[in-house]
């Protein structure tokens, strides 16, 4: 069964169709995450970790369909605390997971920056 993410940037927006029997998409974040069907879809989205929860960077903010996803850990919650302009929907892309029972809208802000690669 297919679903589809919306992925919105300042800069406009990306539709992935997705089926989920399908992951992983990519090498990084959990399988079936938010970011790994992003990272597999040609859509860009920062993970100065690698995807393993261990950073803000993939702070994105689901505005549609935060219902149909996995709970947020512990250890996310207090990589979250560290990104800047939390929202109730914010969550980590790498650990974000969707059960694609209904579409979403990801929003990825345009002040979420890799850090590590502008520390030159």
């Amino acid at each position: 069964m297919a679903f589809e993410i919306t992925y919105r940037t300042e800069s406009g927006e990306t539709k992935v169709s997705v089926d989920l029997s399908k992951a992983p998409f990519s090498r990084d974040g959990e399988p079936g995450s938010l970011l790994d069907i992003a990272l597999g879809n040609g859509v860009e989205i920062d993970h100065a970790c690698g995807g393993v929860c261990a950073c803000s960077t993939c702070h994105v903010i689901v505005r549609q369909g935060i219902d149909t996803c996995n709970e947020a850990d512990e250890d996310e919650e207090d990589q979250l605390d560290l990104a800047p302009g939390l929202t109730p929907d914010s969550r980590l892309a790498c650990q974000c997971i969707p059960d694609g029972t209904e579409d979403m809208v990801v929003e990825i802000p345009s002040w979420n920056r890799n850090m590590v690669s502008e520390e030159h």
